[in-house]
C-alpha cells in the first residue's frame, strides 16, 4: 500500500494543524510578489495599469490559497511535501520577479511559471493521494482537469500581446475562479461537494491570517522606507502618522475582532469547506486588494501631503479603506450569519468624503479615511466587549 501523505489528526491540546516553518518560508516568495504589486500600482496608476494589477494580484492570490488548501491536507513535515513547496518558492520567485513586465517582455515568463506552479502542484498531489480514499483522488483529478483546462489560455496569452494576452488571461483566470463554485465538474468524474473539501479550518484561518500579515507589512514597508528619504516637517511627519495610523486600524479591524472567532467558526462547523471557499478563498482577496492599494495611496500620500497631490491620491485612500471595509463587511457576515452596521455606515461615510476629496488634500483625505477605520474599529471592539460578561462590567465601571 503507498505511503500516505496526509497530515495526521490532530492532537486534542494542539487543536488544529499548525503552521510549519517551511509554509511559513514558502510565503516570503509573496511578500515580494505583494511588493511587486503594489510598485506595479504606483507606477501606472491609471484604469490600464489597475486592470493589469487587479488580474495578476488576482492570480497571485489564487496560486497561495490553492497551496495553502494542499498543505492543509498534506503533510508538510514529510519530506516529498517539503521538496514541493520548495520547488514552488522557486517558481514562485520567477512568477513574482516577472509581475512588473506580465503584460510586456515578460508575459511569457509569468504564464510558464504560473502554469508550473499550478499543474505541477495538481500533478503532484495526484501521486501523493494514489493510496487515500475515491472520493480524494476524484476531488484532486477534478482539480487537474480544471487546471490543465486554463493552461492553455494562460500559455496563449504569454505568446500573444496587447489585447489578444487581455482575453486569454481574463479567460485563464475565469476558468480558475469558476471552478470552485461549482465543484471543479468534470464531464465523468462528476463534481465535487463540500464533503470532499474535509478541510481542517483552524489551519486555513491561520494561514490567511499569515497573508493579512504579509500584505499589511508591505504598508508599513511603504510607509518607513518613504518617510526615511523625506525631509522630517510637520506635514511629512503628519503624513506619515496619519498613514502608519491607518495600517494599525487595519490590523484591528480584522485581528481583534474576527481573526479568532473566524477560526473557531470554521473549527466547529459542521461544513467547514463550504465556509473556507466562501470566506477564505473567495472574500479574502478583498481584503488584500485594500490593503495593497493601500500602500500604494500611503505612497501618493507621502509624497505630495499637502498643495497639488497625485491625480490619484484620493482615489487610492478611499477605495483601499472602502476595500478593506467591504472585505470585513462580507468574512464578517459568512462567519456571524449578520452584517456589521459599523462597517455600513463606516462605506456610507467614506462615500461622502468621495464628494468632497477634489477639494482637500491628500493628507486631509487620508486623516479622515484613518477616523473613519478607527471608528468602525473602536465600534467593533466596544460592541464585541458588551458581548463578553467581564468586559461589560469593566466598561460599566469605568462609566
Amino acid at each position: 500500500m503507498p505511503r500516505s501523505y496526509l497530515r495526521p489528526a490532530p492532537s486534542g491540546t494542539q487543536g488544529h494543524h499548525r503552521v510549519t516553518n517551511i509554509e511559513l518560508f514558502f510565503d516570503l516568495v509573496f511578500v515580494f510578489a505583494v511588493t511587486q504589486l503594489s510598485h506595479l500600482l504606483i507606477g501606472n496608476f491609471t484604469l490600464v495599469g489597475g486592470g493589469q494589477a487587479l488580474l495578476l494580484m488576482l492570480a497571485v492570490w489564487w496560486v497561495w490559497i490553492f497551496t495553502s488548501w494542499v498543505t492543509n491536507w498534506l503533510d508538510p513535515e514529510k519530506l516529498a511535501i517539503r521538496l514541493l513547496l520548495l520547488v514552488l518558492m522557486t517558481a514562485g520567485l520567477l512568477l513574482s520577479a516577472s509581475l512588473p513586465q506580465a503584460f510586456g517582455s515578460r508575459g511569457l515568463a509569468f504564464a510558464l511559471a504560473y502554469v508550473f506552479m499550478q499543474c505541477g502542484r495538481a500533478l503532484f498531489c495526484l501521486w501523493a493521494v494514489r493510496g487515500e480514499s475515491l472520493g480524494m483522488r476524484r476531488n484532486f483529478q477534478r482539480i487537474a482537469a480544471w487546471l490543465g483546462a486554463s493552461a492553455g489560455p494562460w500559455l496563449a496569452g504569454g505568446l500573444s500581446e496587447g489585447p489578444t494576452r487581455w482575453v486569454c488571461w481574463m479567460l485563464a483566470l475565469s476558468i480558475e475562479w469558476i471552478g470552485p463554485t461549482v465543484g471543479f465538474h468534470t464531464p465523468g468524474l462528476g463534481r465535487s461537494t463540500v464533503d470532499d473539501w474535509n478541510v481542517e479550518g483552524g489551519h486555513i484561518a491561520e494561514r490567511c491570517s499569515l497573508f493579512i500579515i504579509i500584505a499589511l507589512g508591505e504598508s508599513v514597508l511603504v510607509t518607513g522606507s518613504t518617510f526615511a528619504g523625506l525631509d522630517w516637517n510637520a506635514a511629512n511627519i503628519a503624513a506619515m502618522a496619519v498613514t502608519f495610523i491607518s495600517s494599525l486600524a487595519m490590523w484591528w479591524l480584522y485581528f481583534d475582532t474576527i481573526a479568532e472567532r473566524g477560526a473557531e467558526t470554521i473549527s466547529h462547523a459542521a461544513a467547514p469547506g463550504r465556509l473556507a471557499r466562501l470566506a477564505y478563498t473567495y472574500i479574502h482577496v478583498l481584503l488584500v486588494a485594500g490593503i495593497i492599494i493601500g500602500a500604494v495611496a500611503d505612497e501618493f500620500v507621502l509624497a505630495h501631503p499637502v498643495g497639488h497631490p497625485h491625480p490619484g491620491a484620493a482615489l487610492a485612500v478611499l477605495g483601499s479603506a472602502g476595500l478593506y471595509l467591504l472585505g470585513n463587511l462580507l468574512f464578517k457576515r459568512a462567519v456571524l450569519g449578520r452584517a456589521r452596521t459599523s462597517h455600513v455606515l463606516g462605506l456610507v461615510v467614506l462615500g461622502l468624503i468621495g464628494l468632497a476629496a477634489d477639494a482637500l488634500s491628500a493628507l486631509a483625505v487620508s486623516a479622515l479615511a484613518t477616523l473613519v477605520l478607527c471608528g468602525t474599529a473602536a465600534w467593533e471592539w466596544y460592541t464585541r466587549s458588551c458581548e463578553t460578561p467581564d468586559a461589560a462590567s469593566f466598561l460599566r465601571e469605568l462609566a
